[in-house]
């Protein structure tokens, strides 16, 4: 983090030179300067005060704001492609272990199937977009359609098996990310 440049910009945003700020902060102008060029720290009184005056604190300032996507096109996409297992996944929120949830898109080929899951705490929801799955938690299994959804706790072993003659294609959604 460039800490001089995010202090000389609240500085700005609020409207104040740097002989004002440091006239607040009872600092001179000059270790001002220093900082806004990184010649010079401050210490984490001087810059509670300091952010104080900016209308910011600690927390705030040191938060990892950024601009987040929201929009991911195709070239966004991170790919894995096992085609002697015949599973296609694609990442289509790269980097979603940052989020709270992480959607894939999954493609099988007949016969093919997930790796086996173990237990984990969090949630798991899906959307069949083509062919049937058979969704398989513990010992239970569940025929899965085009245009149906599964929502479940993956507290048990499960995965995902195509069984039946075309690709089945479906949205997988796992919270926390575990993909």
């Amino acid at each position: 983090m460039d800490i001089g440049k995010k202090i000389r910009e609240l500085r700005i945003l609020n409207q104040l030179t740097q002989q004002e700020l440091a006239d607040r902060c009872e600092l001179s102008k000059g270790f001002i300067s220093q900082l806004e060029n990184n010649l010079t720290s401050p210490s984490i009184a001087t810059l509670t005060d300091l952010l104080q005056c900016l209308g910011t604190n600690l927390r705030d300032f040191f938060s990892d704001e950024r601009d987040d996507q929201v929009v991911f096109r195709q070239k966004d996409y991170f790919e894995k492609d096992d085609e002697d297992e015949g599973v296609l996944i694609r990442w289509i929120v790269p980097n979603a272990q940052r989020n709270m949830m992480e959607p894939i898109w999954v493609q099988l080929a007949p016969g093919a199937q997930t790796e086996t899951d173990v237990p984990h705490d969090g949630e798991e929801f899906g959307y069949c977009l083509s062919g049937t799955l058979m969704l398989t938690i513990g010992s239970s299994s569940y025929a899965v359609h085009r245009g149906e959804t599964f929502y479940y706790r993956p507290d048990q072993p499960h995965f995902i098996r195509n069984n039946g003659t075309t690709p089945a294609r479906f949205i997988w959604v796992t919270t926390p990310p575990n993909f």
